[in-house]
């Protein structure tokens, strides 16, 4: 029910990226998004990054079948204090909030991962900063294309997982096809989120785990502005969050409060999607414009979400998050280039 189309992306123009666009080999094929109807198939799959082992998860409407035509995969990555069951939620009676299912049945081969330290991925000594998730997205990778057959994909990284997902981007270039960007932090001026969480910085710094209690889960929602996500779902992302202990990795924070940035945007050559909430309180309308201003691809779009705060996969209005993400992963093929 999908067909292979040209790639979005045929040549990056913009100054100082024509070698580049050289080694990712110009134009590429590229599978096509296109609604399906069916069962929701699911599977688990672990990656290796050297001894640690690395949980992933997928969904897809229907099994893979041999000779089937390819489905365009797009990756969630997770932020700092929660696992990729932000992604895949299922709370009776209050509609659908789960990312995967939703761009599952968009047509989209869906795929997740729990980065090391969290979730059901190997717990280490390690603090799982923003370098250590690139090197997760690169084994998680290799498991795709195994699994696949395709090489690139798209990613949606909200919070620390959207600094993961753009840190992947400079570091493996040829794997991106497009990016989007939800709640990201460029440099973090303007913040008072971030300036509240420096007041730890002396504790980030010494220590690689930090306390993540169900009130701590809780202040996702209220924190910036309440009444922008439901208080039953969160309450239901803490009662699945909790299983994995009141213990979350330091790296990510201390990373956004003493070593942004970490994504420079001009060695960022995909398309990008930067989507903010109107009420975040981490990524500033300045901070996001700075770098939406400097990326080198023509091809980029920088939205704000009425009504929404910095988490907008799980807010109210998270439905315009779904409408903005796949308009800008089924973008048409541009005819003049």
């Amino acid at each position: 029910m999908t067909h292979s189309g040209r790639s979005r992306r045929t040549v990056i123009k913009s100054i100082g990226v024509a070698a580049t666009a050289g080694m990712l080999g110009g134009p590429v094929q590229a599978a096509t998004a296109v609604p399906i109807e069916g069962e929701i198939w699911s599977s688990e799959y672990w990656a290796k990054k050297g001894d640690i082992p690395l949980w992933m998860f997928r969904k897809r409407i229907g099994a893979p079948k041999p000779g089937e035509s390819a489905r365009p995969v797009v990756f969630f990555v997770h932020g700092s204090s929660v696992t990729s069951r932000v992604f895949d939620l299922t709370i009776p009676g209050k509609g659908e909030y789960s990312l995967l299912n939703t761009f599952a049945r968009y047509g989209f081969d869906c795929w997740t991962m729990d980065h090391e330290n969290y979730g059901k991925s190997g717990r280490t000594s390690g603090n799982a900063d923003i370098a250590s998730g690139v090197e997760d997205l690169k084994a998680a990778a290799e498991v795709i294309a195994r699994e696949t057959g395709q090489t690139r994909y798209h990613f949606v990284g909200e919070s620390s997982g959207a600094l993961r997902a753009g840190a992947y981007a400079m570091a493996a270039p040829e794997r991106i096809d497009r990016l989007v960007c939800a709640a990201f932090t460029y440099k973090g001026e303007g913040s008072p989120t971030l300036a509240k969480r420096a007041e730890q910085l002396a504790h980030y710094r010494t220590h690689n785990m930090r306390k993540r209690d169900r009130d701590m889960i809780r202040s996702i929602a209220t924190r910036d502005k309440p009444g922008t996500s439901d208080p039953a779902v969160i309450e239901a992302l803490a009662d699945v969050e909790m299983q994995f202990g009141d213990q979350i990795p330091t790296g990510t924070y201390l990373d956004m409060t003493a070593n942004l940035p970490v994504v420079h945007p001009e060695k960022v050559l995909a398309p990008v999607l930067l989507v903010r909430g109107e009420y975040d309180g981490i990524a500033a309308v300045p901070d996001l414009e700075e770098f939406f201003n400097k990326l080198p691809n023509g091809d980029r779009q920088f939205i704000i979400l009425p009504s929404t705060a910095h988490s907008v996969a799980l807010a109210i209005n998270r439905e315009l998050f779904w409408h903005v993400t796949r308009g800008f992963l089924t973008m048409p093929t541009p005819i003049a280039t």
